[in-house]
Formats: C-alpha cells, sequence, structure tokens
C-alpha cells in the first residue's frame, strides 16, 4: 500500500509554475475584463464620433509627435520585459535584472509623454463627448501603466533580493503577462484615437 504522504505529495503540488500557477490563470481572468473594458469604451468613442458633426473638439485628429515615439517605447518595453523573462528561464539572473530596468524606465518615459500630452491640449475632460471620452480612455490606460509599473519595480526588488530562478519565477511571468497586455491595449488605443482618423477611418 503506498505511503499516504507520498500520494499527497504527488497530488498536490506546491510551488506549481507557468500555466499549473493558479496565479497565471486568474490574471488571464483579469485581463479578460480589462480587455472588455477597453473595448466598450474604443466602441462608445467611434460610435459617439459617428453621430457627431464635428468629431474632434479642437478641429482635427490628435497629432502623433508625440503618440509615435510613446508607442516605440511600450513596445520596446514589453521587448525588454520578454528579453529579461527570458534571462531568468536561462539562469542568467544579470539578465533580468537589467531588463526589468530597462521596461520600468521606458514604462515611465511613456508616462511622461502622455502627461505632457495632456497638459497640451487645448481642452479639458468636460469640453464635450470627444473630449470625456479621449480623456477617459487615455486616463484607464495610463492607469494600467501605473499598476504595471508598480508591479515590474516589485518584482525588480525581488529579483535584486535573489527571489527567482530557473524554476522558481512564477510572479515574474505573471507580471509580464500583466505588462504586455497593456502594450497591446496601447497598440488598440494608438490605432483607434491617433492613426485611424488620418487614413479616413471614422471618425
Amino acid at each position: 500500500m503506498p505511503d499516504a504522504r507520498m500520494v499527497l505529495r504527488r497530488e498536490l503540488p506546491v510551488g506549481s509554475v507557468g500555466r499549473l500557477s493558479s496565479g497565471w490563470w486568474a490574471m488571464w481572468c483579469v485581463l479578460a475584463t480589462e480587455g472588455a473594458l477597453f473595448a466598450y469604451l474604443l466602441f462608445s468613442h467611434f460610435y459617439i464620433a459617428s453621430q457627431a458633426h464635428a468629431p474632434f473638439t479642437d478641429g482635427g485628429p490628435p497629432k502623433l509627435h508625440l503618440a509615435i515615439p510613446g508607442t516605440i517605447l511600450l513596445l520596446t518595453a514589453s521587448a525588454t520585459a520578454w528579453w529579461g523573462e527570458r534571462g531568468i528561464m536561462r539562469g542568467r539572473p544579470g539578465q533580468l535584472r537589467l531588463g526589468l530596468g530597462a521596461t520600468v524606465v521606458l514604462g515611465a518615459v511613456f508616462l511622461a509623454l502622455q502627461a505632457k500630452e495632456w497638459h497640451d491640449k487645448s481642452f479639458g475632460l468636460d469640453k464635450d463627448a470627444y473630449s470625456s471620452l479621449f480623456f477617459t480612455i487615455t486616463g484607464f490606460h495610463m492607469a494600467h501603466v501605473v499598476v504595471g509599473l508598480l508591479m515590474l519595480i516589485a518584482l525588480l526588488a525581488w529579483s535584486l533580493l535573489g527571489y527567482f530562478d530557473q524554476r522558481r519565477h512564477s510572479a515574474l511571468s505573471i507580471g509580464a503577462l500583466y505588462w504586455h497586455f497593456v502594450t497591446a491595449v496601447w497598440v488598440a488605443v494608438f490605432s483607434a484615437l491617433y492613426l485611424a482618423p488620418h487614413f479616413g477611418v471614422a471618425p
């Protein structure tokens, strides 16, 4: 008769990682709800704009001089997060720390560019429906970037303390997943709010 402790040890693993981790699936559930939120907001943006005679508050589509560099920064930040995660999977903690540090810096610069764009706008949140949706959509995204940066800073601190190795890095994978989601959402927001109007797509 097998030892009960051995059976329990096989049936109830401790410290599971990757897709075996409950946190991994919990994060996917969070991302599904957040993705639905942004989908509703973007749909509202296109719907309101399609009903308006003058869809843009300041007379023209949003300028791209800050949005394009910001997009490049976020895409690069997602790449450095991926690179750092691959580093710890190969037993290179230095690569992980460098990747996380670069991601934090790039994300912070993106926030600074977004804040400058807000400051330079000639209208406010309560000007009309377009301005309300513009600030709401970009504001929600900025809030997600802040949450992502807080996650990355915590992960960077834990990596400096040696908490991660080739086998134990579940928290890192979950945090990187969230950051990639933040980047993907921005690509959708950038395409809808900034690029589409310049290519004659509604609004």
